[in-house]
């Protein structure tokens, strides 16, 4: 164990580095939100496909392929087909339009109003329990290795997420970032996936141990595929941590195709994870919990030295997504919430605001260790955060994006109708229930098409602001010009 240990420390040691190295490029607002918005093409497509898949995707996918087979491969699947969706259909406009958040975007379709600040509070509030899901899983993985405390292992691993988020920004977190998915490729792609099927006896022996069913396609079911698809495709269009990695993008081109290599990555990442966790059931039938299947085949079945390294890889991904979480998180937090109470910019210079940021990130991931060690059920917590997302973002985004006769009040009503709907049904139907997010996104539909077409159309001198900005023919506003265009309309 003694090589394991020293493969880890070796990793963390290094993530902490690249954090120190990053705090030296972050010199501005824009370096330190969204990398001087001047990623190429590999670094790109490396750091998108590290954001998507966390612990969820890693671990969650191998347990789906232990409960499910082949068919477990879906979760992870449909967030590489939201992916793929994004990058060929939006992510172009998305990058030309030079901001910082989702709500933002929401001011410059729609005008300003409180449709944005009250889409800051629901996105806080998503990627708060995003940052969160991701960081319980450290306990799981350090468990695995070291038999530690939850507690110890929940503050251990989101400290140095914080530390070096906290440090360097979107730099730092780039640069880690691409380290995160090299240790994923060889750790899960490269050595667990075909050591776990050698050690299963090969496809052959996996179909004669196991049920028929778990080499359907289908096996896990049509309308968990259907709910897969509503929370997590869609959910990929517009949460603000995957719109801020949108916005490193050097070019549209970039952005476009950097994100399609990336969600094509994702695909054979989901079918990787299944494959192991179908092995792994036939090693290991009776676990108690499918989750467990994971750090089980690491922890019996790999030789030392291979299986620190995969356990590098389980903390790269979970880190990944933690570090991207909390960045949109404090992002959001700054900029859309706390700088709009104030009525103020969010920072008086540039130093001032990386200043600014970098402590709403240290705030935020103190909020998301503490939250992360008083939760219990990761599947919960995740569930609300998505539920809300899409029920109460997923139209007027959209909306905002495809349908020009949208207006501000139709947005504000297809946030208001759809999260509260969520919540709501959510109290009654249960939180892993499939009704809030089905009829809370119709709500929120109706109401934004509804109000919409009973108000006066989008003022023409938006607009025409709106399409200049998509075209990329209009510089970017600073968060002073941003504020005064939102708070005057």
């Amino acid at each position: 164990m003694a090589v394991d240990y020293t493969v880890i420390v070796v990793y963390l040691a290094g993530m902490l580095a690249m954090g120190w190295w990053g705090m030296r490029r972050a010199r501005s607002k824009s370096e330190f939100l969204v990398a001087g918005r001047r990623l190429g093409p590999a670094m790109y497509s490396g750091t998108m496909a590290a954001i998507v898949l966390g612990g969820a995707s890693t671990i969650g996918g191998v347990g789906l392929g232990y409960q499910y087979g082949l068919s477990g491969a879906w979760m992870v699947f449909t967030i590489g087909l939201g992916l793929l969706a994004l990058s060929v259909f939006f992510s172009a406009r998305i990058a030309r339009l030079k901001v910082y958040t989702v709500s933002e975007m929401l001011d410059l379709r729609y005008g300003g109003g409180r449709a944005g600040v009250i889409s800051g509070v629901v996105m806080w509030a998503y990627t708060l329990m995003l940052a969160v899901t991701s960081t319980i899983a450290y306990a799981t993985i350090f468990d695995v290795l070291l038999d530690m405390n939850r507690t110890l292992a929940i503050v251990l691993g989101g400290s140095i997420v914080v530390a070096y988020s906290t440090l360097g920004g979107m730099w730092s977190i780039t640069l880690t970032d691409m380290v995160q998915f090299v240790v994923k490729t060889i750790g899960v792609l490269l050595l667990l996936l075909p050591i776990a099927v050698v050690k299963a006896g090969g496809f052959g022996a996996m179909r004669d141990e196991l049920p028929t069913s778990y080499f359907d396609p289908l096996g896990i079911g049509g309308e968990t595929i259907f709910t897969y698809v509503l929370i997590y495709t869609f959910g990929m269009l517009i949460g603000q941590d995957i719109w801020q990695r949108v916005f490193t993008a050097r070019s549209d081109r970039t952005a476009k195709w950097g994100g399609t290599v990336a969600g094509s990555y994702c695909l054979a990442y989901a079918l990787a994870g299944a494959v192991i966790g179908t092995a792994a059931k036939v090693l290991y039938p009776d676990l108690s919990s499918a989750d467990d299947a994971f750090a089980t085949i690491v922890k019996d079945e790999l030789p030392i030295g291979v299986r620190g390294l995969v356990l590098a890889a389980a903390l790269a991904a979970v880190m990944s997504t933690s570090s991207g979480a909390l960045i949109a998180c404090a992002t959001v937090a700054n900029n859309d919430i706390w700088a709009r109470l104030r009525g103020t910019a969010a920072g008086a210079g540039s130093g001032d605001e990386v200043r600014d940021n970098r402590r709403f990130i240290l705030v935020m991931g103190i909020a998301v260790i503490g939250t992360a060690v008083a939760i219990d059920n990761v599947v919960e917590a995740l569930t609300v955060a998505y539920n809300l997302l899409v029920g109460g973002l997923l139209v007027p985004i959209l909306g905002g994006l495809l349908w020009k006769r949208g207006t501000v009040h139709g947005a504000l009503a297809s946030v208001v109708v759809g999260g509260g709907s969520v919540i709501g049904l959510m109290a009654t139907y249960g939180i892993l229930a499939n009704e809030p997010v089905y009829y809370g996104l119709s709500a929120s539909l109706v109401a934004y098409v509804a109000v919409s077409l009973a108000t006066p159309p989008a003022d023409a001198a938006v607009l025409a602001a709106w399409r200049e900005r998509l075209a990329g023919h209009a510089p970017e506003l600073t968060e002073q010009q941003l504020r005064t265009a939102t708070t005057s309309s």
